[in-house]
């Protein structure tokens, strides 16, 4: 019975970093479609959300069953709760990252995401997304504390673009249709730090066993420092 137990929670784990991993690829070809006007990226972005929605019911649906016929305590408890949590910020960053990817079909967003300089939102937005999937799979709640220190930098480049893009549209009407779409993709990309930092939340809850909310860390926590997500082809799409 503890065997079965065991290679459970085994698979549980295997199948949250392959969520994580598919997510944070969907985060950065969406990213990379909308700065680029990459089209073709941006429609595989779409077409693969239908694995993570059903990457997420199997997850779910696999703590259910661990849930039922385990009855866990303790640290087994604690990572079933974080699990379901993480599981759930992972699929909403996978929305998010549809949404932004459909921007790239909009040559005017394109053009107002360049100008106003919208990748050091991407760059930062995107270091977040990767460093919660690091430290989960690292169990590392040092690194998660980084991530709850850059949410702030993402929070004021979204205030400041989003100023960029409307200075835009005033002086251009023209691109108000546009601008608006761009916007509220700005809002997704925040979102989408916002879902990284409740993940890291989340790796901290379950490695020290306290609740963290609201960057209620202590001591003083740099921020993560921003990466490229480069520029190599996307691989052939075999995940399960």
């Amino acid at each position: 019975m503890y065997r079965q137990f065991e290679e459970d929670f085994d698979k549980l784990r295997t199948r949250l970093i392959r969520m994580g991993s598919l997510v944070e690829e969907q985060v950065e070809y969406a990213f990379r479609a909308l700065l680029t006007g990459n089209a073709t990226l941006a429609d595989l972005v779409i077409e693969r959300d239908d694995k993570v929605d059903k990457l997420d019911l199997k997850i779910d649906k696999q703590v259910q069953r661990i849930f039922a016929l385990s009855q866990p305590v303790a640290r087994d408890l604690r990572l079933l709760l974080a699990a379901i949590k993480i599981n759930n910020e992972f699929e909403r960053i996978g929305d998010y990252a549809v949404i932004i990817a459909r921007l790239a079909h909009d040559a005017t967003a394109q053009q107002l995401a360049e100008l106003v300089g919208l990748e050091r939102i991407t760059k930062a937005t995107y270091t977040m997304v990767k460093a919660s999937l690091d430290a989960f799979i690292g169990s590392d709640p040092e690194l998660a504390k980084h991530v709850l220190a850059t949410d702030d930098i993402v929070d004021t480049l979204e205030r400041e673009l989003s100023a960029a893009i409307v200075a835009r549209m005033k002086a251009d009407p023209t691109t108000v249709e546009s601008g608006v779409r761009l916007v509220i993709g700005l809002h997704n990309i925040e979102r989408i730090a916002d879902r990284a930092t409740n993940i890291a939340e989340n790796v901290i809850f379950l490695a020290e066993a306290h609740l963290v909310r609201h960057q209620q860390i202590q001591g003083d926590i740099a921020p993560l420092e921003s990466e490229e997500t480069g520029d190599e082809s996307p691989p052939d799409d075999d995940r399960q």
